[in-house]
Parts: structure tokens; sequence; C-alpha cells
């Protein structure tokens, strides 16, 4: 296969990805999503294309999506057409721009997670300062996170009404959405699940640094292998599946009282703290699915292609 990886830049992620490519015996190009060039129109000569520098993204047999880099608006809905655009051309995206669409807006996620009849902490999302203030109070310890964001960045508790007045008016001249969120008494632990392809491959347990409550690897928490229970499994699968993801990093939230909430499910999800925790080449997991996808695309349009397996 011919893989190319969309992406802010490299790292451990892409060097992860190149490599269980490679071992595999299929090609990558890593590619940023800034220098997307599309031709398109009617006149002659004109063939339709996708591409970065002379990489015509069209061509490729897949396309692995990762972190879309910030921009403005028409930035960030341009990058994430050309995925669809790519995806309608024939080319298999994984994740697909649907569930990276669905999982990166926390409202969506949510919205989707507690129709797909999965158990959700109580939340609020709201434009109004009036509206999030009586969230607020109504919820008493609250977490108000960004709608948009990853790694426990931007998050900020509160259970006193003056603080959070105090919070809220300045994040108001932001112009945000509020998402705000009933604080789950989690005594510092959650659970994050990766899924791909249907299956759970691994999960680990992050406790979070004493004195603190956000347990992400990359903000200090720590990690250890976990094994999962066979209704927790279902709750992380069926997450994945709300969102339509091939690969996801589902957190699972325990509270003390025994209910396990389904906090959020990450469509670009990182797996560093999971790999060294486990041991598990995710990398390479996530390459087997996509060259599946291919292998199955391949068969139903009667190509029979040959790829490794």
């Amino acid at each position: 296969m011919q893989i190319v990886i969309l992406n802010a830049g490299t790292g451990w992620h892409t060097d992860e990805l190149c490599r269980a490519l490679a071992e595999r015996g299929h090609t990558s190009r890593v590619l940023p999503y800034e220098a997307l060039v599309a031709r398109l129109g009617t006149g002659r000569g004109v063939v339709p294309a996708l591409s970065i520098a002379s990489n015509d993204i069209l061509d490729a047999d897949a396309v692995l999506a990762r972190i879309i880099p910030s921009g403005s608006l028409e930035q960030m809905i341009y990058r994430v057409d050309a995925l669809h655009w790519i995806e309608k051309r024939g080319v298999p995206v994984m994740n697909s721009p649907r569930a990276i669409e669905r999982s990166v807006d926390k409202f969506y996620t949510t919205a989707l997670l507690q129709e797909a009849g999965l158990p959700t902490p109580e939340t609020v999302v709201c434009e109004g300062t009036a509206d999030a203030m009586a969230a607020v109070l109504a919820l008493g310890d609250v977490i108000i996170k960004p709608i948009f964001g990853s790694m426990g960045h931007g998050m900020v508790r509160v259970n006193d009404p003056d603080v959070a007045f105090r919070v809220v008016r300045s994040l108001e001249q932001l112009r945000i959405v509020f998402y705000v969120q009933r604080a789950v008494d989690h005594g510092g632990r959650d659970i994050r699940v990766f899924v791909v392809g249907g299956r759970v491959l691994a999960a680990i347990e992050r406790c979070a640094p004493e004195g603190q409550w956000r347990t992400n690897v990359s903000l200090g928490g720590s990690a250890r292998p976990f094994e999962l229970s066979a209704s927790w499994e279902q709750l992380a699968l069926r997450a994945a599946a709300a969102i339509g993801a091939d690969y996801a990093g589902v957190d699972l939230l325990p509270s003390r009282d025994g209910t396990v909430f389904v906090l959020e499910v990450n469509g670009i999800p990182g797996w560093e703290g999971l790999k060294q925790a486990t041991g598990i080449d995710v990398a390479g997991a996530i390459v087997d699915h996509l060259a599946g996808r291919v292998r199955a695309g391949d068969a139903a349009a009667g190509r029979g292609a040959e790829l490794p397996a």
C-alpha cells in the first residue's frame, strides 16, 4: 500500500505509524494539511486533483488523518472538507472525516453517546453567560471545558459561585460555547480504552498526580495496564461505534457510587502512555486494520489487490 499520513507535523505517533507501515512492506508519505492544493474545473486538460507539492493524494491507497492543526474557521472547514472529498473520490480515510467531526466536538460526542443509551455525566451546553451560571448553580461542583480540546487543556473545575462567575465572565470575552459538566467523584482515576476495528486492543488505568483531578498522562498522570470487565468492554465498543470511529480512545469514568460513565471518545487519539504501560504495538494494529479496509474495498471493486498481511 501507499499511505498518506496527513498531520500537523512529525512526532512520535507519526514515527510509529511510519515504522509499522514499513515493517509490513507499505510505503508512507507524511504531508501537512496546511499545504493542501485542490485543482478543480471543467477546462481542457483539467483533472480534479488534491495534492501537496507533487504528491497527488487521490493516488494513495488510503489516508491516515491525524492531528488537524488549529487555524481560522475557513482553514479548519477546508481541511475537513478536503478529507470528505478524498473519501468521496474512493480513497479510504481513517478515521473518517465524519468520525473526526463528531469526536472533536464535545457537545456532539456527548449527544451521540446519550442517544446510544450510554451513561454520561449531567451536562449543559450553552452560549449565554446567564445560562452558564444557572448550570453552575444547579450542578454545584462542575468542570467547565472547551468544546474543542484534548489532553485536559483548558478545563477548569469550580464549586464556588463567586469563582465560577469570574471564570464565566472571563471566558465570555472569548465568545466561547460553555460546556458545563457535573464533576464526578472518581477518586482521581479513569480508564482509557483503545478500540481498533470493533475490538478492544488494550486498556489502562490512569491516576492523577497527588492533589490533582485530571488524569491525563500528558499532564503528569500515571498509567498501568487494566483488565476490563465484559460490561465495561461493551461500553467502550458501543461508544466508538456511536461516533463511527475505526479506532478511538474511549475514556470511562468509574464513580465512587459504582456508576461508570462514558466521558469522551477521542477520534484522533494518542497512545504513547498506553504503549509504555502495556507494550502493545498500537500503531501496528491501526495499520493492520487499515490494510484490511483497503483489501475489502479492492475486493468489493473487483480489483483483487495484493497487499501484505
